[in-house]
């Protein structure tokens, strides 16, 4: 997929759920060791096509569960490979299995992309803005 993604123009992006393994396991079901793994091998791309963005990153930002913290340790991560990886900070919709719980507020969004800023990361972005709330 790199090779195709690198001829066409293309770009590969990876939804980063969590750094922590444990909070991946609760997220998902399942570890998240071979997609921080897979997300290092590609960073290795990058640099035969800078522009457009070969790699791109995004992480739901799912209230009680990825938190400042969180964030930082997966900025941090993407920053030591490649500060130029953009990164979006996605608002959460409460849906399905997560009904239960409220929407991003906005003030967690904006600390989580300073957060993010500040670990290093040149282009930080929020994504489904228009979901974002007021709960906490």
């Amino acid at each position: 997929m790199a090779d195709i993604s690198l001829k066409s123009g293309g770009c590969i992006k990876f939804d980063l759920k969590a750094y922590d393994e444990g909070l991946n396991r609760a997220l998902c079901g399942v570890t998240n060791k071979r997609t921080l793994e897979n997300f290092e091998r590609l960073s290795f791309y990058i640099k035969k096509r800078p522009v457009p963005p070969f790699l791109v990153a995004s992480t739901l930002l799912v209230p009680g569960y990825v938190d400042e913290q969180e964030v930082e340790y997966l900025a941090k991560f993407i920053a030591s490979l490649d500060r130029n990886i953009p990164y979006s900070l996605l608002a959460f919709y409460p849906h399905f299995y997560m009904d239960d719980l409220p929407t991003t507020s906005r003030m967690h969004a904006l600390r989580c992309q300073d957060i993010a800023r500040g670990a290093g990361l040149k282009h930080v972005r929020i994504g489904n803005v228009h979901l974002l709330g007021d709960a906490y």
